[in-house]
């Protein structure tokens, strides 16, 4: 394509060169890929698609210096770049800081899409923030963006939070959300199914999805351990939680993190779930595990 003079590169060819190269040859050589590229080939899109090498790679300070370039240079940012900066912070568990990376998103004058709410939506249910939940699903509702597709997601999003209603609740749109969520290419969309079918109480679909999980070739992280484990702990399945906790540590891509247990621990204390907790403890010990003392 180079070679053609008379074939003229895209800002999509430059993107789709640099991710290539990061996955062939390293970032390194993606780097130099992107230095060379003439100024005017040093876009929005080729930004992006540095930031995405960096954030796979979870390069916080890398990706950060990159981004503050960014805007350096005056470039019109896009919900996408922010999205990408979202996706490291959780990917690397510093889910405290999703909401500045939406004040910056909202200071630029940036529209959100619904990427942009699934992972704002995910770090708080991951964070147990429920409050939260209901503020971002209310002011999704009053989005001018907001479509069919933004409304589906928000009402089963609703369901979750609302656990305790989920006699009646309606099946056949949650599958036909899941065909979609489940295609996302990001892995948080399957903490966000795993936490829907616990609150649904459907263990045969926790199941599932777990298992589908643990297929994909992306790595694991503490986060997606959490979510199946808080789930398996609130329908009372601590057998299944005792062999979650086996996986994670025996798991080669996401290291047993017992702090991330406590915070578990501290959250159903917190809200009245001393028995969910104890549970946990109680497994927590008998892995070896010693979990930090009782918080009651």
């Amino acid at each position: 394509m180079v070679s053609h003079d008379e074939y003229q590169l895209s800002d999509s060819d430059y993107a789709i060169r640099i991710d290539l190269m990061t996955k062939v040859f390293g970032v390194d050589a993606a780097e130099r890929y992107f230095q060379a590229l003439p100024s005017s080939a040093k876009t929005t899109e080729t930004y992006t698609a540095l930031l995405h090498s960096y954030a796979g790679l979870k390069l916080i300070e890398k990706a950060e210096e990159l981004y503050e370039r960014m805007k350096g240079e005056n470039l019109p940012l896009t919900s996408i770049t922010y999205n990408e900066l979202m996706t490291l912070y959780m990917s690397v568990g510093q889910l405290e800081k999703v909401p500045l990376i939406i004040e910056e998103l909202k200071c630029q004058n940036v529209a959100a899409d619904l990427f942009t709410y699934n992972l704002w939506v995910s770090s708080c249910a991951a964070a147990l923030n429920i409050d939260e939940v209901r503020r971002i699903l209310d002011e999704m509702s009053i989005d001018t963006g907001s479509n069919v597709t933004w409304i589906r997601y928000a009402q089963l999003t609703k369901i979750y939070v609302t656990s305790c209603h989920l006699v009646n609740s309606d099946l056949s749109s949650l599958v036909e959300s899941e065909k979609g969520v489940i295609t996302q290419r990001e892995l948080i969309s399957y903490d966000f199914l795993v936490i829907l079918y616990g609150a649904l109480g459907n263990k045969d679909k926790l199941d599932e999805i777990w298992k589908s999980l643990r297929m994909t070739r992306q790595k694991m992280t503490g986060r997606n351990y959490v979510c199946i484990l808080s789930s398996y702990l609130m329908l009372g399945h601590l057998k299944d939680v005792s062999e979650i906790i086996d996986q994670w540590k025996q798991s080669a891509t996401a290291e047993f993190n017992v702090a991330m247990c406590n915070k578990l621990l501290e959250a159903f204390d917190e809200v009245g779930m001393a028995d969910k907790a104890t549970g946990l403890r109680t497994i927590l010990s008998e892995k070896g595990c010693e979990p930090m003392n009782d918080l009651r």
